[in-house]
């Protein structure tokens, strides 16, 4: 005898049969979006950042008035450092006429009132007075206000420039002084932003790399935060 099949049951079999909604396809969703938006993220780069290479060197040095200056008193300032000696002459590599050239167009930056230094370690303190560096300076035409020339003992400085930035320097039995010229860029925070192993890395890319680091301390709170620490996190550096 055949089955009876009733009104409903018919109704039922004629309707399509519907998904049902389960959870995981929404965490897969939610994962899909996701990684869609890091690679887009990585991809375009809408922020670039300098990386936060390490912690720079602590010092405590004498600049060309005689004065103690400190790593300390460089906080909340964008720091450019390099190292020369006053004597340094061809074929010792020349860095000097690099960080005038930035000098004169630290107006071109927009700061908004962070305080932008220049720091040029001498590695020579034997001869290197404070007014041997007055001297240089002024050779220099520099505003020692924003360009600073500093030394101090052998000792010091091999910890700083050796130990902290990593960038090689010696004195020679006959007298001769030899170093690997460099440039490091420090935020505000002590953190080494840049470094330049280069006897001229051409002031437009120090000044652009600097611009970058001003802009991300103005504009990287509330939620642009986190948009800069993306940035950090897909290393969105600008390429060489």
């Amino acid at each position: 005898m055949g089955e009876i099949v009733t009104g409903r049951q018919a109704e039922q079999a004629s309707e399509p049969r519907r998904l049902k909604f389960r959870p995981v396809w929404l965490f897969y969703g939610v994962l899909l979006l996701f990684l869609v938006g890091v690679i887009a993220f990585a991809t375009l780069r809408p922020i670039l950042v300098l990386p936060r290479i390490t912690l720079a060197p602590g010092f405590s040095l004498t600049d060309q008035d005689g004065q103690r200056l400190t790593n300390e008193d460089m906080r909340g300032k964008l720091v450019l450092y390099n190292l020369t000696y006053t004597n340094c002459m061809q074929p010792c590599p020349q860095t000097s006429q690099v960080m005038k050239d930035v000098l004169a167009r630290l107006p071109e930056l927009e700061s908004n009132g962070i305080p932008v230094e220049l720091v040029t370690i001498s590695i020579d303190p034997q001869r290197d007075s404070p007014q041997a560096l007055q001297d240089y300076a002024a050779g220099l035409n520099a505003d020692t206000s924003r360009w600073h020339f500093v030394t101090g003992p052998l000792e010091r400085l091999k910890w700083v420039i050796g130990g902290g930035f990593q960038v090689y320097f010696d004195h020679k039995e006959n007298g001769r002084i030899v170093f690997d010229p460099a440039f490091m860029l420090v935020d505000g925070m002590g953190i080494l932003r840049g470094e330049y192993r280069t006897a001229d890395p051409g002031a437009d890319r120090l000044l652009g790399d600097m611009q970058l680091v001003l802009d991300e301390i103005q504009k990287s709170s509330g939620p642009n935060k986190v948009a800069y620490e993306a940035a950090h996190l897909f290393m969105c550096y600008p390429r060489s």
